[in-house]
């Protein structure tokens, strides 16, 4: 399993940051420049991903964490030509944010595009992978089982709170990597991750308590593995 540095060091200054197109066309719909980022919708009911997920925990999830990301981001850039450029232009330029609030802007930025993203992978059980995301799991992994205990493994291996990803690899067609808190692959310069699952205790605590590993478990029964095909192929084009 790569470290976190190895995978998120770019090669070289004309490294291309691939943001996977599909994901932020229905966000970038609803927000106005004028007032900022917004919440964006779920694609599915609150109570779609049961009983894997819980609804009660989505909905906190979705309203009250994600919404409070969205909020600081917003104040954090109130007054500054950043508030109207998209999420990912701010996220790979951060070194142009003011010190002063840079902090917030990398922890609510960062949440707002995990959260995006992450609500778009998920969806109602049925999709499986395939095509040229099944080859490459099955070179990388052996298989979607070898696929599956390497993210939990580093899901679990994640102290405190941050994110397993799935990535495009440097070895192999893909890898796993983990960040802190609501870090992600766009603030070092590279790729956007294909899949990934929010291990902090807010996403999961309600119904599992501290068992993150049956979360885990439960997590990968409401994978839209069509999305992550659909990031893959995004990233293969790049």
């Amino acid at each position: 399993m790569l470290t976190r540095r190895e995978m998120f060091r770019t090669a070289g200054a004309a490294v291309a940051v691939v943001a996977v197109p599909q994901l932020f066309a229905t966000a970038r719909a609803q927000e106005k420049k004028a007032e900022g980022f917004t919440l964006p919708k779920l694609p599915y009911a609150y109570d779609a991903l049961e009983p894997h997920i819980d609804a009660k925990t989505m909905e906190i999830h979705h309203s009250k964490h994600h919404q409070a990301y969205v909020d600081n981001l917003n104040k954090a850039l109130a007054g500054t030509p950043w508030l109207g450029k998209p999420i990912e232009a701010i996220l790979t330029d951060l070194k142009s944010i003011p010190e002063a609030t840079r902090g917030a802007v990398r922890n609510n930025g960062g949440g707002h595009w995990n959260h995006s993203f992450f609500w778009n992978i998920m969806g109602k059980p049925g999709t499986a992978p395939k095509g040229d995301l099944l080859k490459a799991i099955d070179t990388s992994f052996g298989g979607l089982d070898g696929l599956k205990k390497d993210l939990k493994a580093a899901a679990l291996g994640r102290f405190g709170s941050g994110w397993a990803w799935l990535t495009v690899g440097k070895d192999k067609p893909l890898a796993i990597v983990t960040s802190p808190n609501q870090d992600n692959a766009l603030m070092d310069g590279g790729h956007a991750p294909l899949l990934g699952i929010d291990v902090w205790e807010h996403a999961y605590y309600l119904k599992y308590q501290n068992k993150r590993a049956d979360y885990v478990d439960a997590w990968f029964n409401v994978v839209n593995w069509d999305v992550v095909a659909g990031n893959f192929g995004a990233v293969k084009k790049s």
